[in-house]
């Protein structure tokens, strides 16, 4: 076995499937970005009245937004048979973006159990940790925790390909893998997705446990407890699971022959869906987060209420006094 691989020796079929890869990720972006510009708001009004979820899931609405943005990218890339056509500065900060975003995501839905897991089972004892100034503090470290990982990796990539970068190359896809990303991958695995899986199970395990001994909850409260505890990890697993999964086996088989092509050959494909299912996720937060939260629920059914009553008020303004912005203002800003 060869100590070095040369990369040139994997024939990838780039042209198989990427058209519709491209119109995949058209369709996660139209998605992703909608529920995230409609939550936003009422999610904002969560953190004006200091309240803990709604700011771990503002810090997960700007990664998730930050992520969407790139989209359009991704999807000129597919549609050109994974070839980058724009600069070299846009793949690396658009694939150090998606990255990141990955594991912020899922760190800050470990954040989201553990904090319902201590106001659930522990509701008195919690009280000193569980302070907005505390979940702002947890929020942060994420992201500069991640960001702190992923440097050497974005900096491993630009040496990687420093030198030898031609136009109309790929973007992020070193087959066969490199030596440093190798070895990250197992650390990613294991701390980005398997503890996190478990931090998970555990904490909506205990949850459950806890609601199910409640003499207070009714029936249907328990049973939407349960459904949301089911989802949160059903959704963990098919956005998550299938990427880590074939990263660990793709990393397997570097480190036990780095210059067989056959098996990057066979997963290429199915990698890339992959990556799909995990991009998928910044449509899902939203749609699961928000709408299962009676706050933020709350919240964005009066923002539309909102907007009806103003809309239909513009209409009477012929027969009745207009409305000012200052009153539309102050109907905004209550709900």
């Amino acid at each position: 076995m060869e100590p070095f691989c040369n990369q040139t020796l994997c024939q990838i079929d780039f042209t198989r499937n990427s058209i519709e890869l491209a119109v995949i990720y058209s369709a996660i972006f139209i998605v992703s970005f909608t529920m995230n510009c409609l939550t936003l708001w009422p999610i904002i009004l969560q953190v004006k009245q200091r309240n803990i979820l709604g700011i771990y899931l503002l810090s997960l609405s700007i990664s998730d937004i930050f992520y969407v943005l790139t989209i359009p990218l991704w999807v000129l890339y597919y549609y050109n048979d994974h070839t980058w056509t724009l600069s070299w500065a846009s793949c690396y900060l658009s694939g150090f973006i998606f990255y990141s975003n990955v594991y912020i995501s899922i760190l800050l839905l470990c954040c989201i159990s553990l904090d319902r897991y201590l106001a659930v089972v522990y509701p008195i004892e919690s009280q000193g940790f569980r302070r907005p100034g505390k979940a702002v503090q947890v929020s942060l470290l994420i992201f500069l925790v991640i960001f702190a990982l992923h440097l050497p990796v974005l900096i491993g990539s630009i040496t990687q390909d420093g030198g030898h970068k031609t136009d109309n190359q790929t973007c992020f896809e070193h087959i066969p893998l490199i030596r440093p990303v190798a070895i990250g991958n197992y650390f990613r695995f294991v701390a980005g997705f398997l503890l996190p899986l478990l931090v998970l199970i555990f904490s909506y395990q205990r949850i459950f446990k806890g609601v199910r001994k409640s003499l207070t909850l009714g029936a249907e409260q328990k049973a939407k407890v349960k459904l949301l505890s089911i989802l949160v990890i059903t959704i963990f697993v098919i956005c998550f699971g299938p990427y880590h999964i074939i990263l660990l086996l793709r990393t397997i088989n570097f480190t036990l022959n780095n210059c067989s092509c056959d098996f990057e050959q066979a997963v290429h494909l199915y990698f890339n869906i992959s990556l799909a299912l995990s991009s998928l996720n910044s449509a899902v937060d939203p749609i699961l987060y928000v709408l299962v939260s009676n706050g933020v629920k709350k919240d964005l059914r009066k923002t539309f209420t909102s907007l009806r009553y103003v809309g239909f008020a513009k209409g009477q303004t012929t027969k009745g006094s207009p409305i000012s912005l200052t009153k539309t203002t102050a109907l905004i800003g209550h709900v």
